[in-house]
């Protein structure tokens, strides 16, 4: 059970990075919001195309934890991407990449003060490694460089962000038992009904911008991978390992995110990047090694 766990929360991250490229390919292409809702339709639409029987036999299920299911889609799939395209309006890049370095630990604390779960030693130690290596990216390989970076109201909104996706990372433990497909599916048309207004919301303030071609080959990776299979395997592996183990291959994100943007986007692969990979793949060996064992 833990490899495939692993597969999938390693896959999950993978896909997430390919999402923060594809946002930088994004600019000018098509606008944040235009981004978030179209990819979500997308993603609606596909699920009805191949999930309706499974969600038809979950129907009873879905209509008694529907409110339960639309908040996980409103907090998790939209809020989260809703605080992140706001912040880096106003912060940089390597200020977003370093607060959601954060999200671990978050998970961390808020397990342990709403459910008493505690982490061993060795997986505080394994976070510290691995956010060492997330730091080692953001700051390209001279940690003097963050001495100089200096927070704003950007790095207020990536903060909540944070707190938004480590919450629903969270609550998981209490999502209602049903299929997988079924499960996916209704926090998806959450995400999609609740994503509305801030398309309307940018529409109106004049910064819309519809899809050329490339916007749309974008939207098309959006919407299947980072917005549903990512989704489908985060939620397995969750299930299957734990919030407080799961969420440490988050800090995998910014490592994938600089390795598909040198095959990608161009940019220049360094000796720090590969350190940085071995630091935070290290770092997670080293928490699960040392995770508490269940009696």
């Amino acid at each position: 059970m833990n490899s495939r766990a692993y597969f999938y929360l390693t896959i999950t991250a993978l896909f997430w990075g390919g999402n923060s490229v594809a946002g930088k390919m994004a600019v000018g292409h098509i606008s944040p919001m235009m981004l978030t809702t179209l990819r979500w339709l997308v993603a609606v639409t596909v699920i009805l195309a191949l999930m309706t029987p499974q969600i038809r036999r979950d129907w009873e299920k879905i209509r008694r934890h529907w409110l339960q299911l639309l908040a996980y889609g409103a907090v998790g799939f939209t809020m989260f991407n809703a605080f992140l395209y706001s912040a880096v309006k106003y912060t940089s890049a390597i200020n977003a990449v370093i607060l959601q370095a954060g999200i671990p630990m978050l998970i961390f604390i808020f397990n342990f003060a709403c459910f008493r779960t505690k982490a061993s030693i060795a997986q505080v130690v394994g976070f510290t490694v691995t956010l060492i290596g997330v730091l080692t990216t953001a700051a390209h390989g001279d940690f003097t460089s963050l001495m100089r970076l200096q927070f704003n109201f950007g790095d207020g909104l990536m903060i909540l962000a944070c707190i938004v996706y480590a919450v629903y990372t969270v609550t998981l433990r209490w999502k209602p038992a049903m299929h997988w497909q079924s499960f996916i599916a209704a926090p998806a048309f959450g995400a999609l009904l609740s994503s509305i207004p801030l398309l309307v919301w940018e529409a109106r303030s004049g910064n819309a911008i519809m899809p050329d071609a490339t916007g749309w080959a974008i939207v098309l990776y959006a919407a299947i991978f980072p917005s549903l299979m990512s989704q489908v395997l985060y939620v397995r592996g969750v299930e299957m390992i734990g919030a407080n183990r799961a969420g440490l291959f988050i800090n995998a994100i910014p490592v994938f995110g600089t390795l598909l943007s040198v095959l990608l986007v161009g940019e220049t692969f360094h000796a720090f990047h590969l350190v940085a990979l071995l630091l935070v793949l290290g770092g997670i060996a080293i928490a699960e090694h040392g995770r508490p064992k269940s009696p």
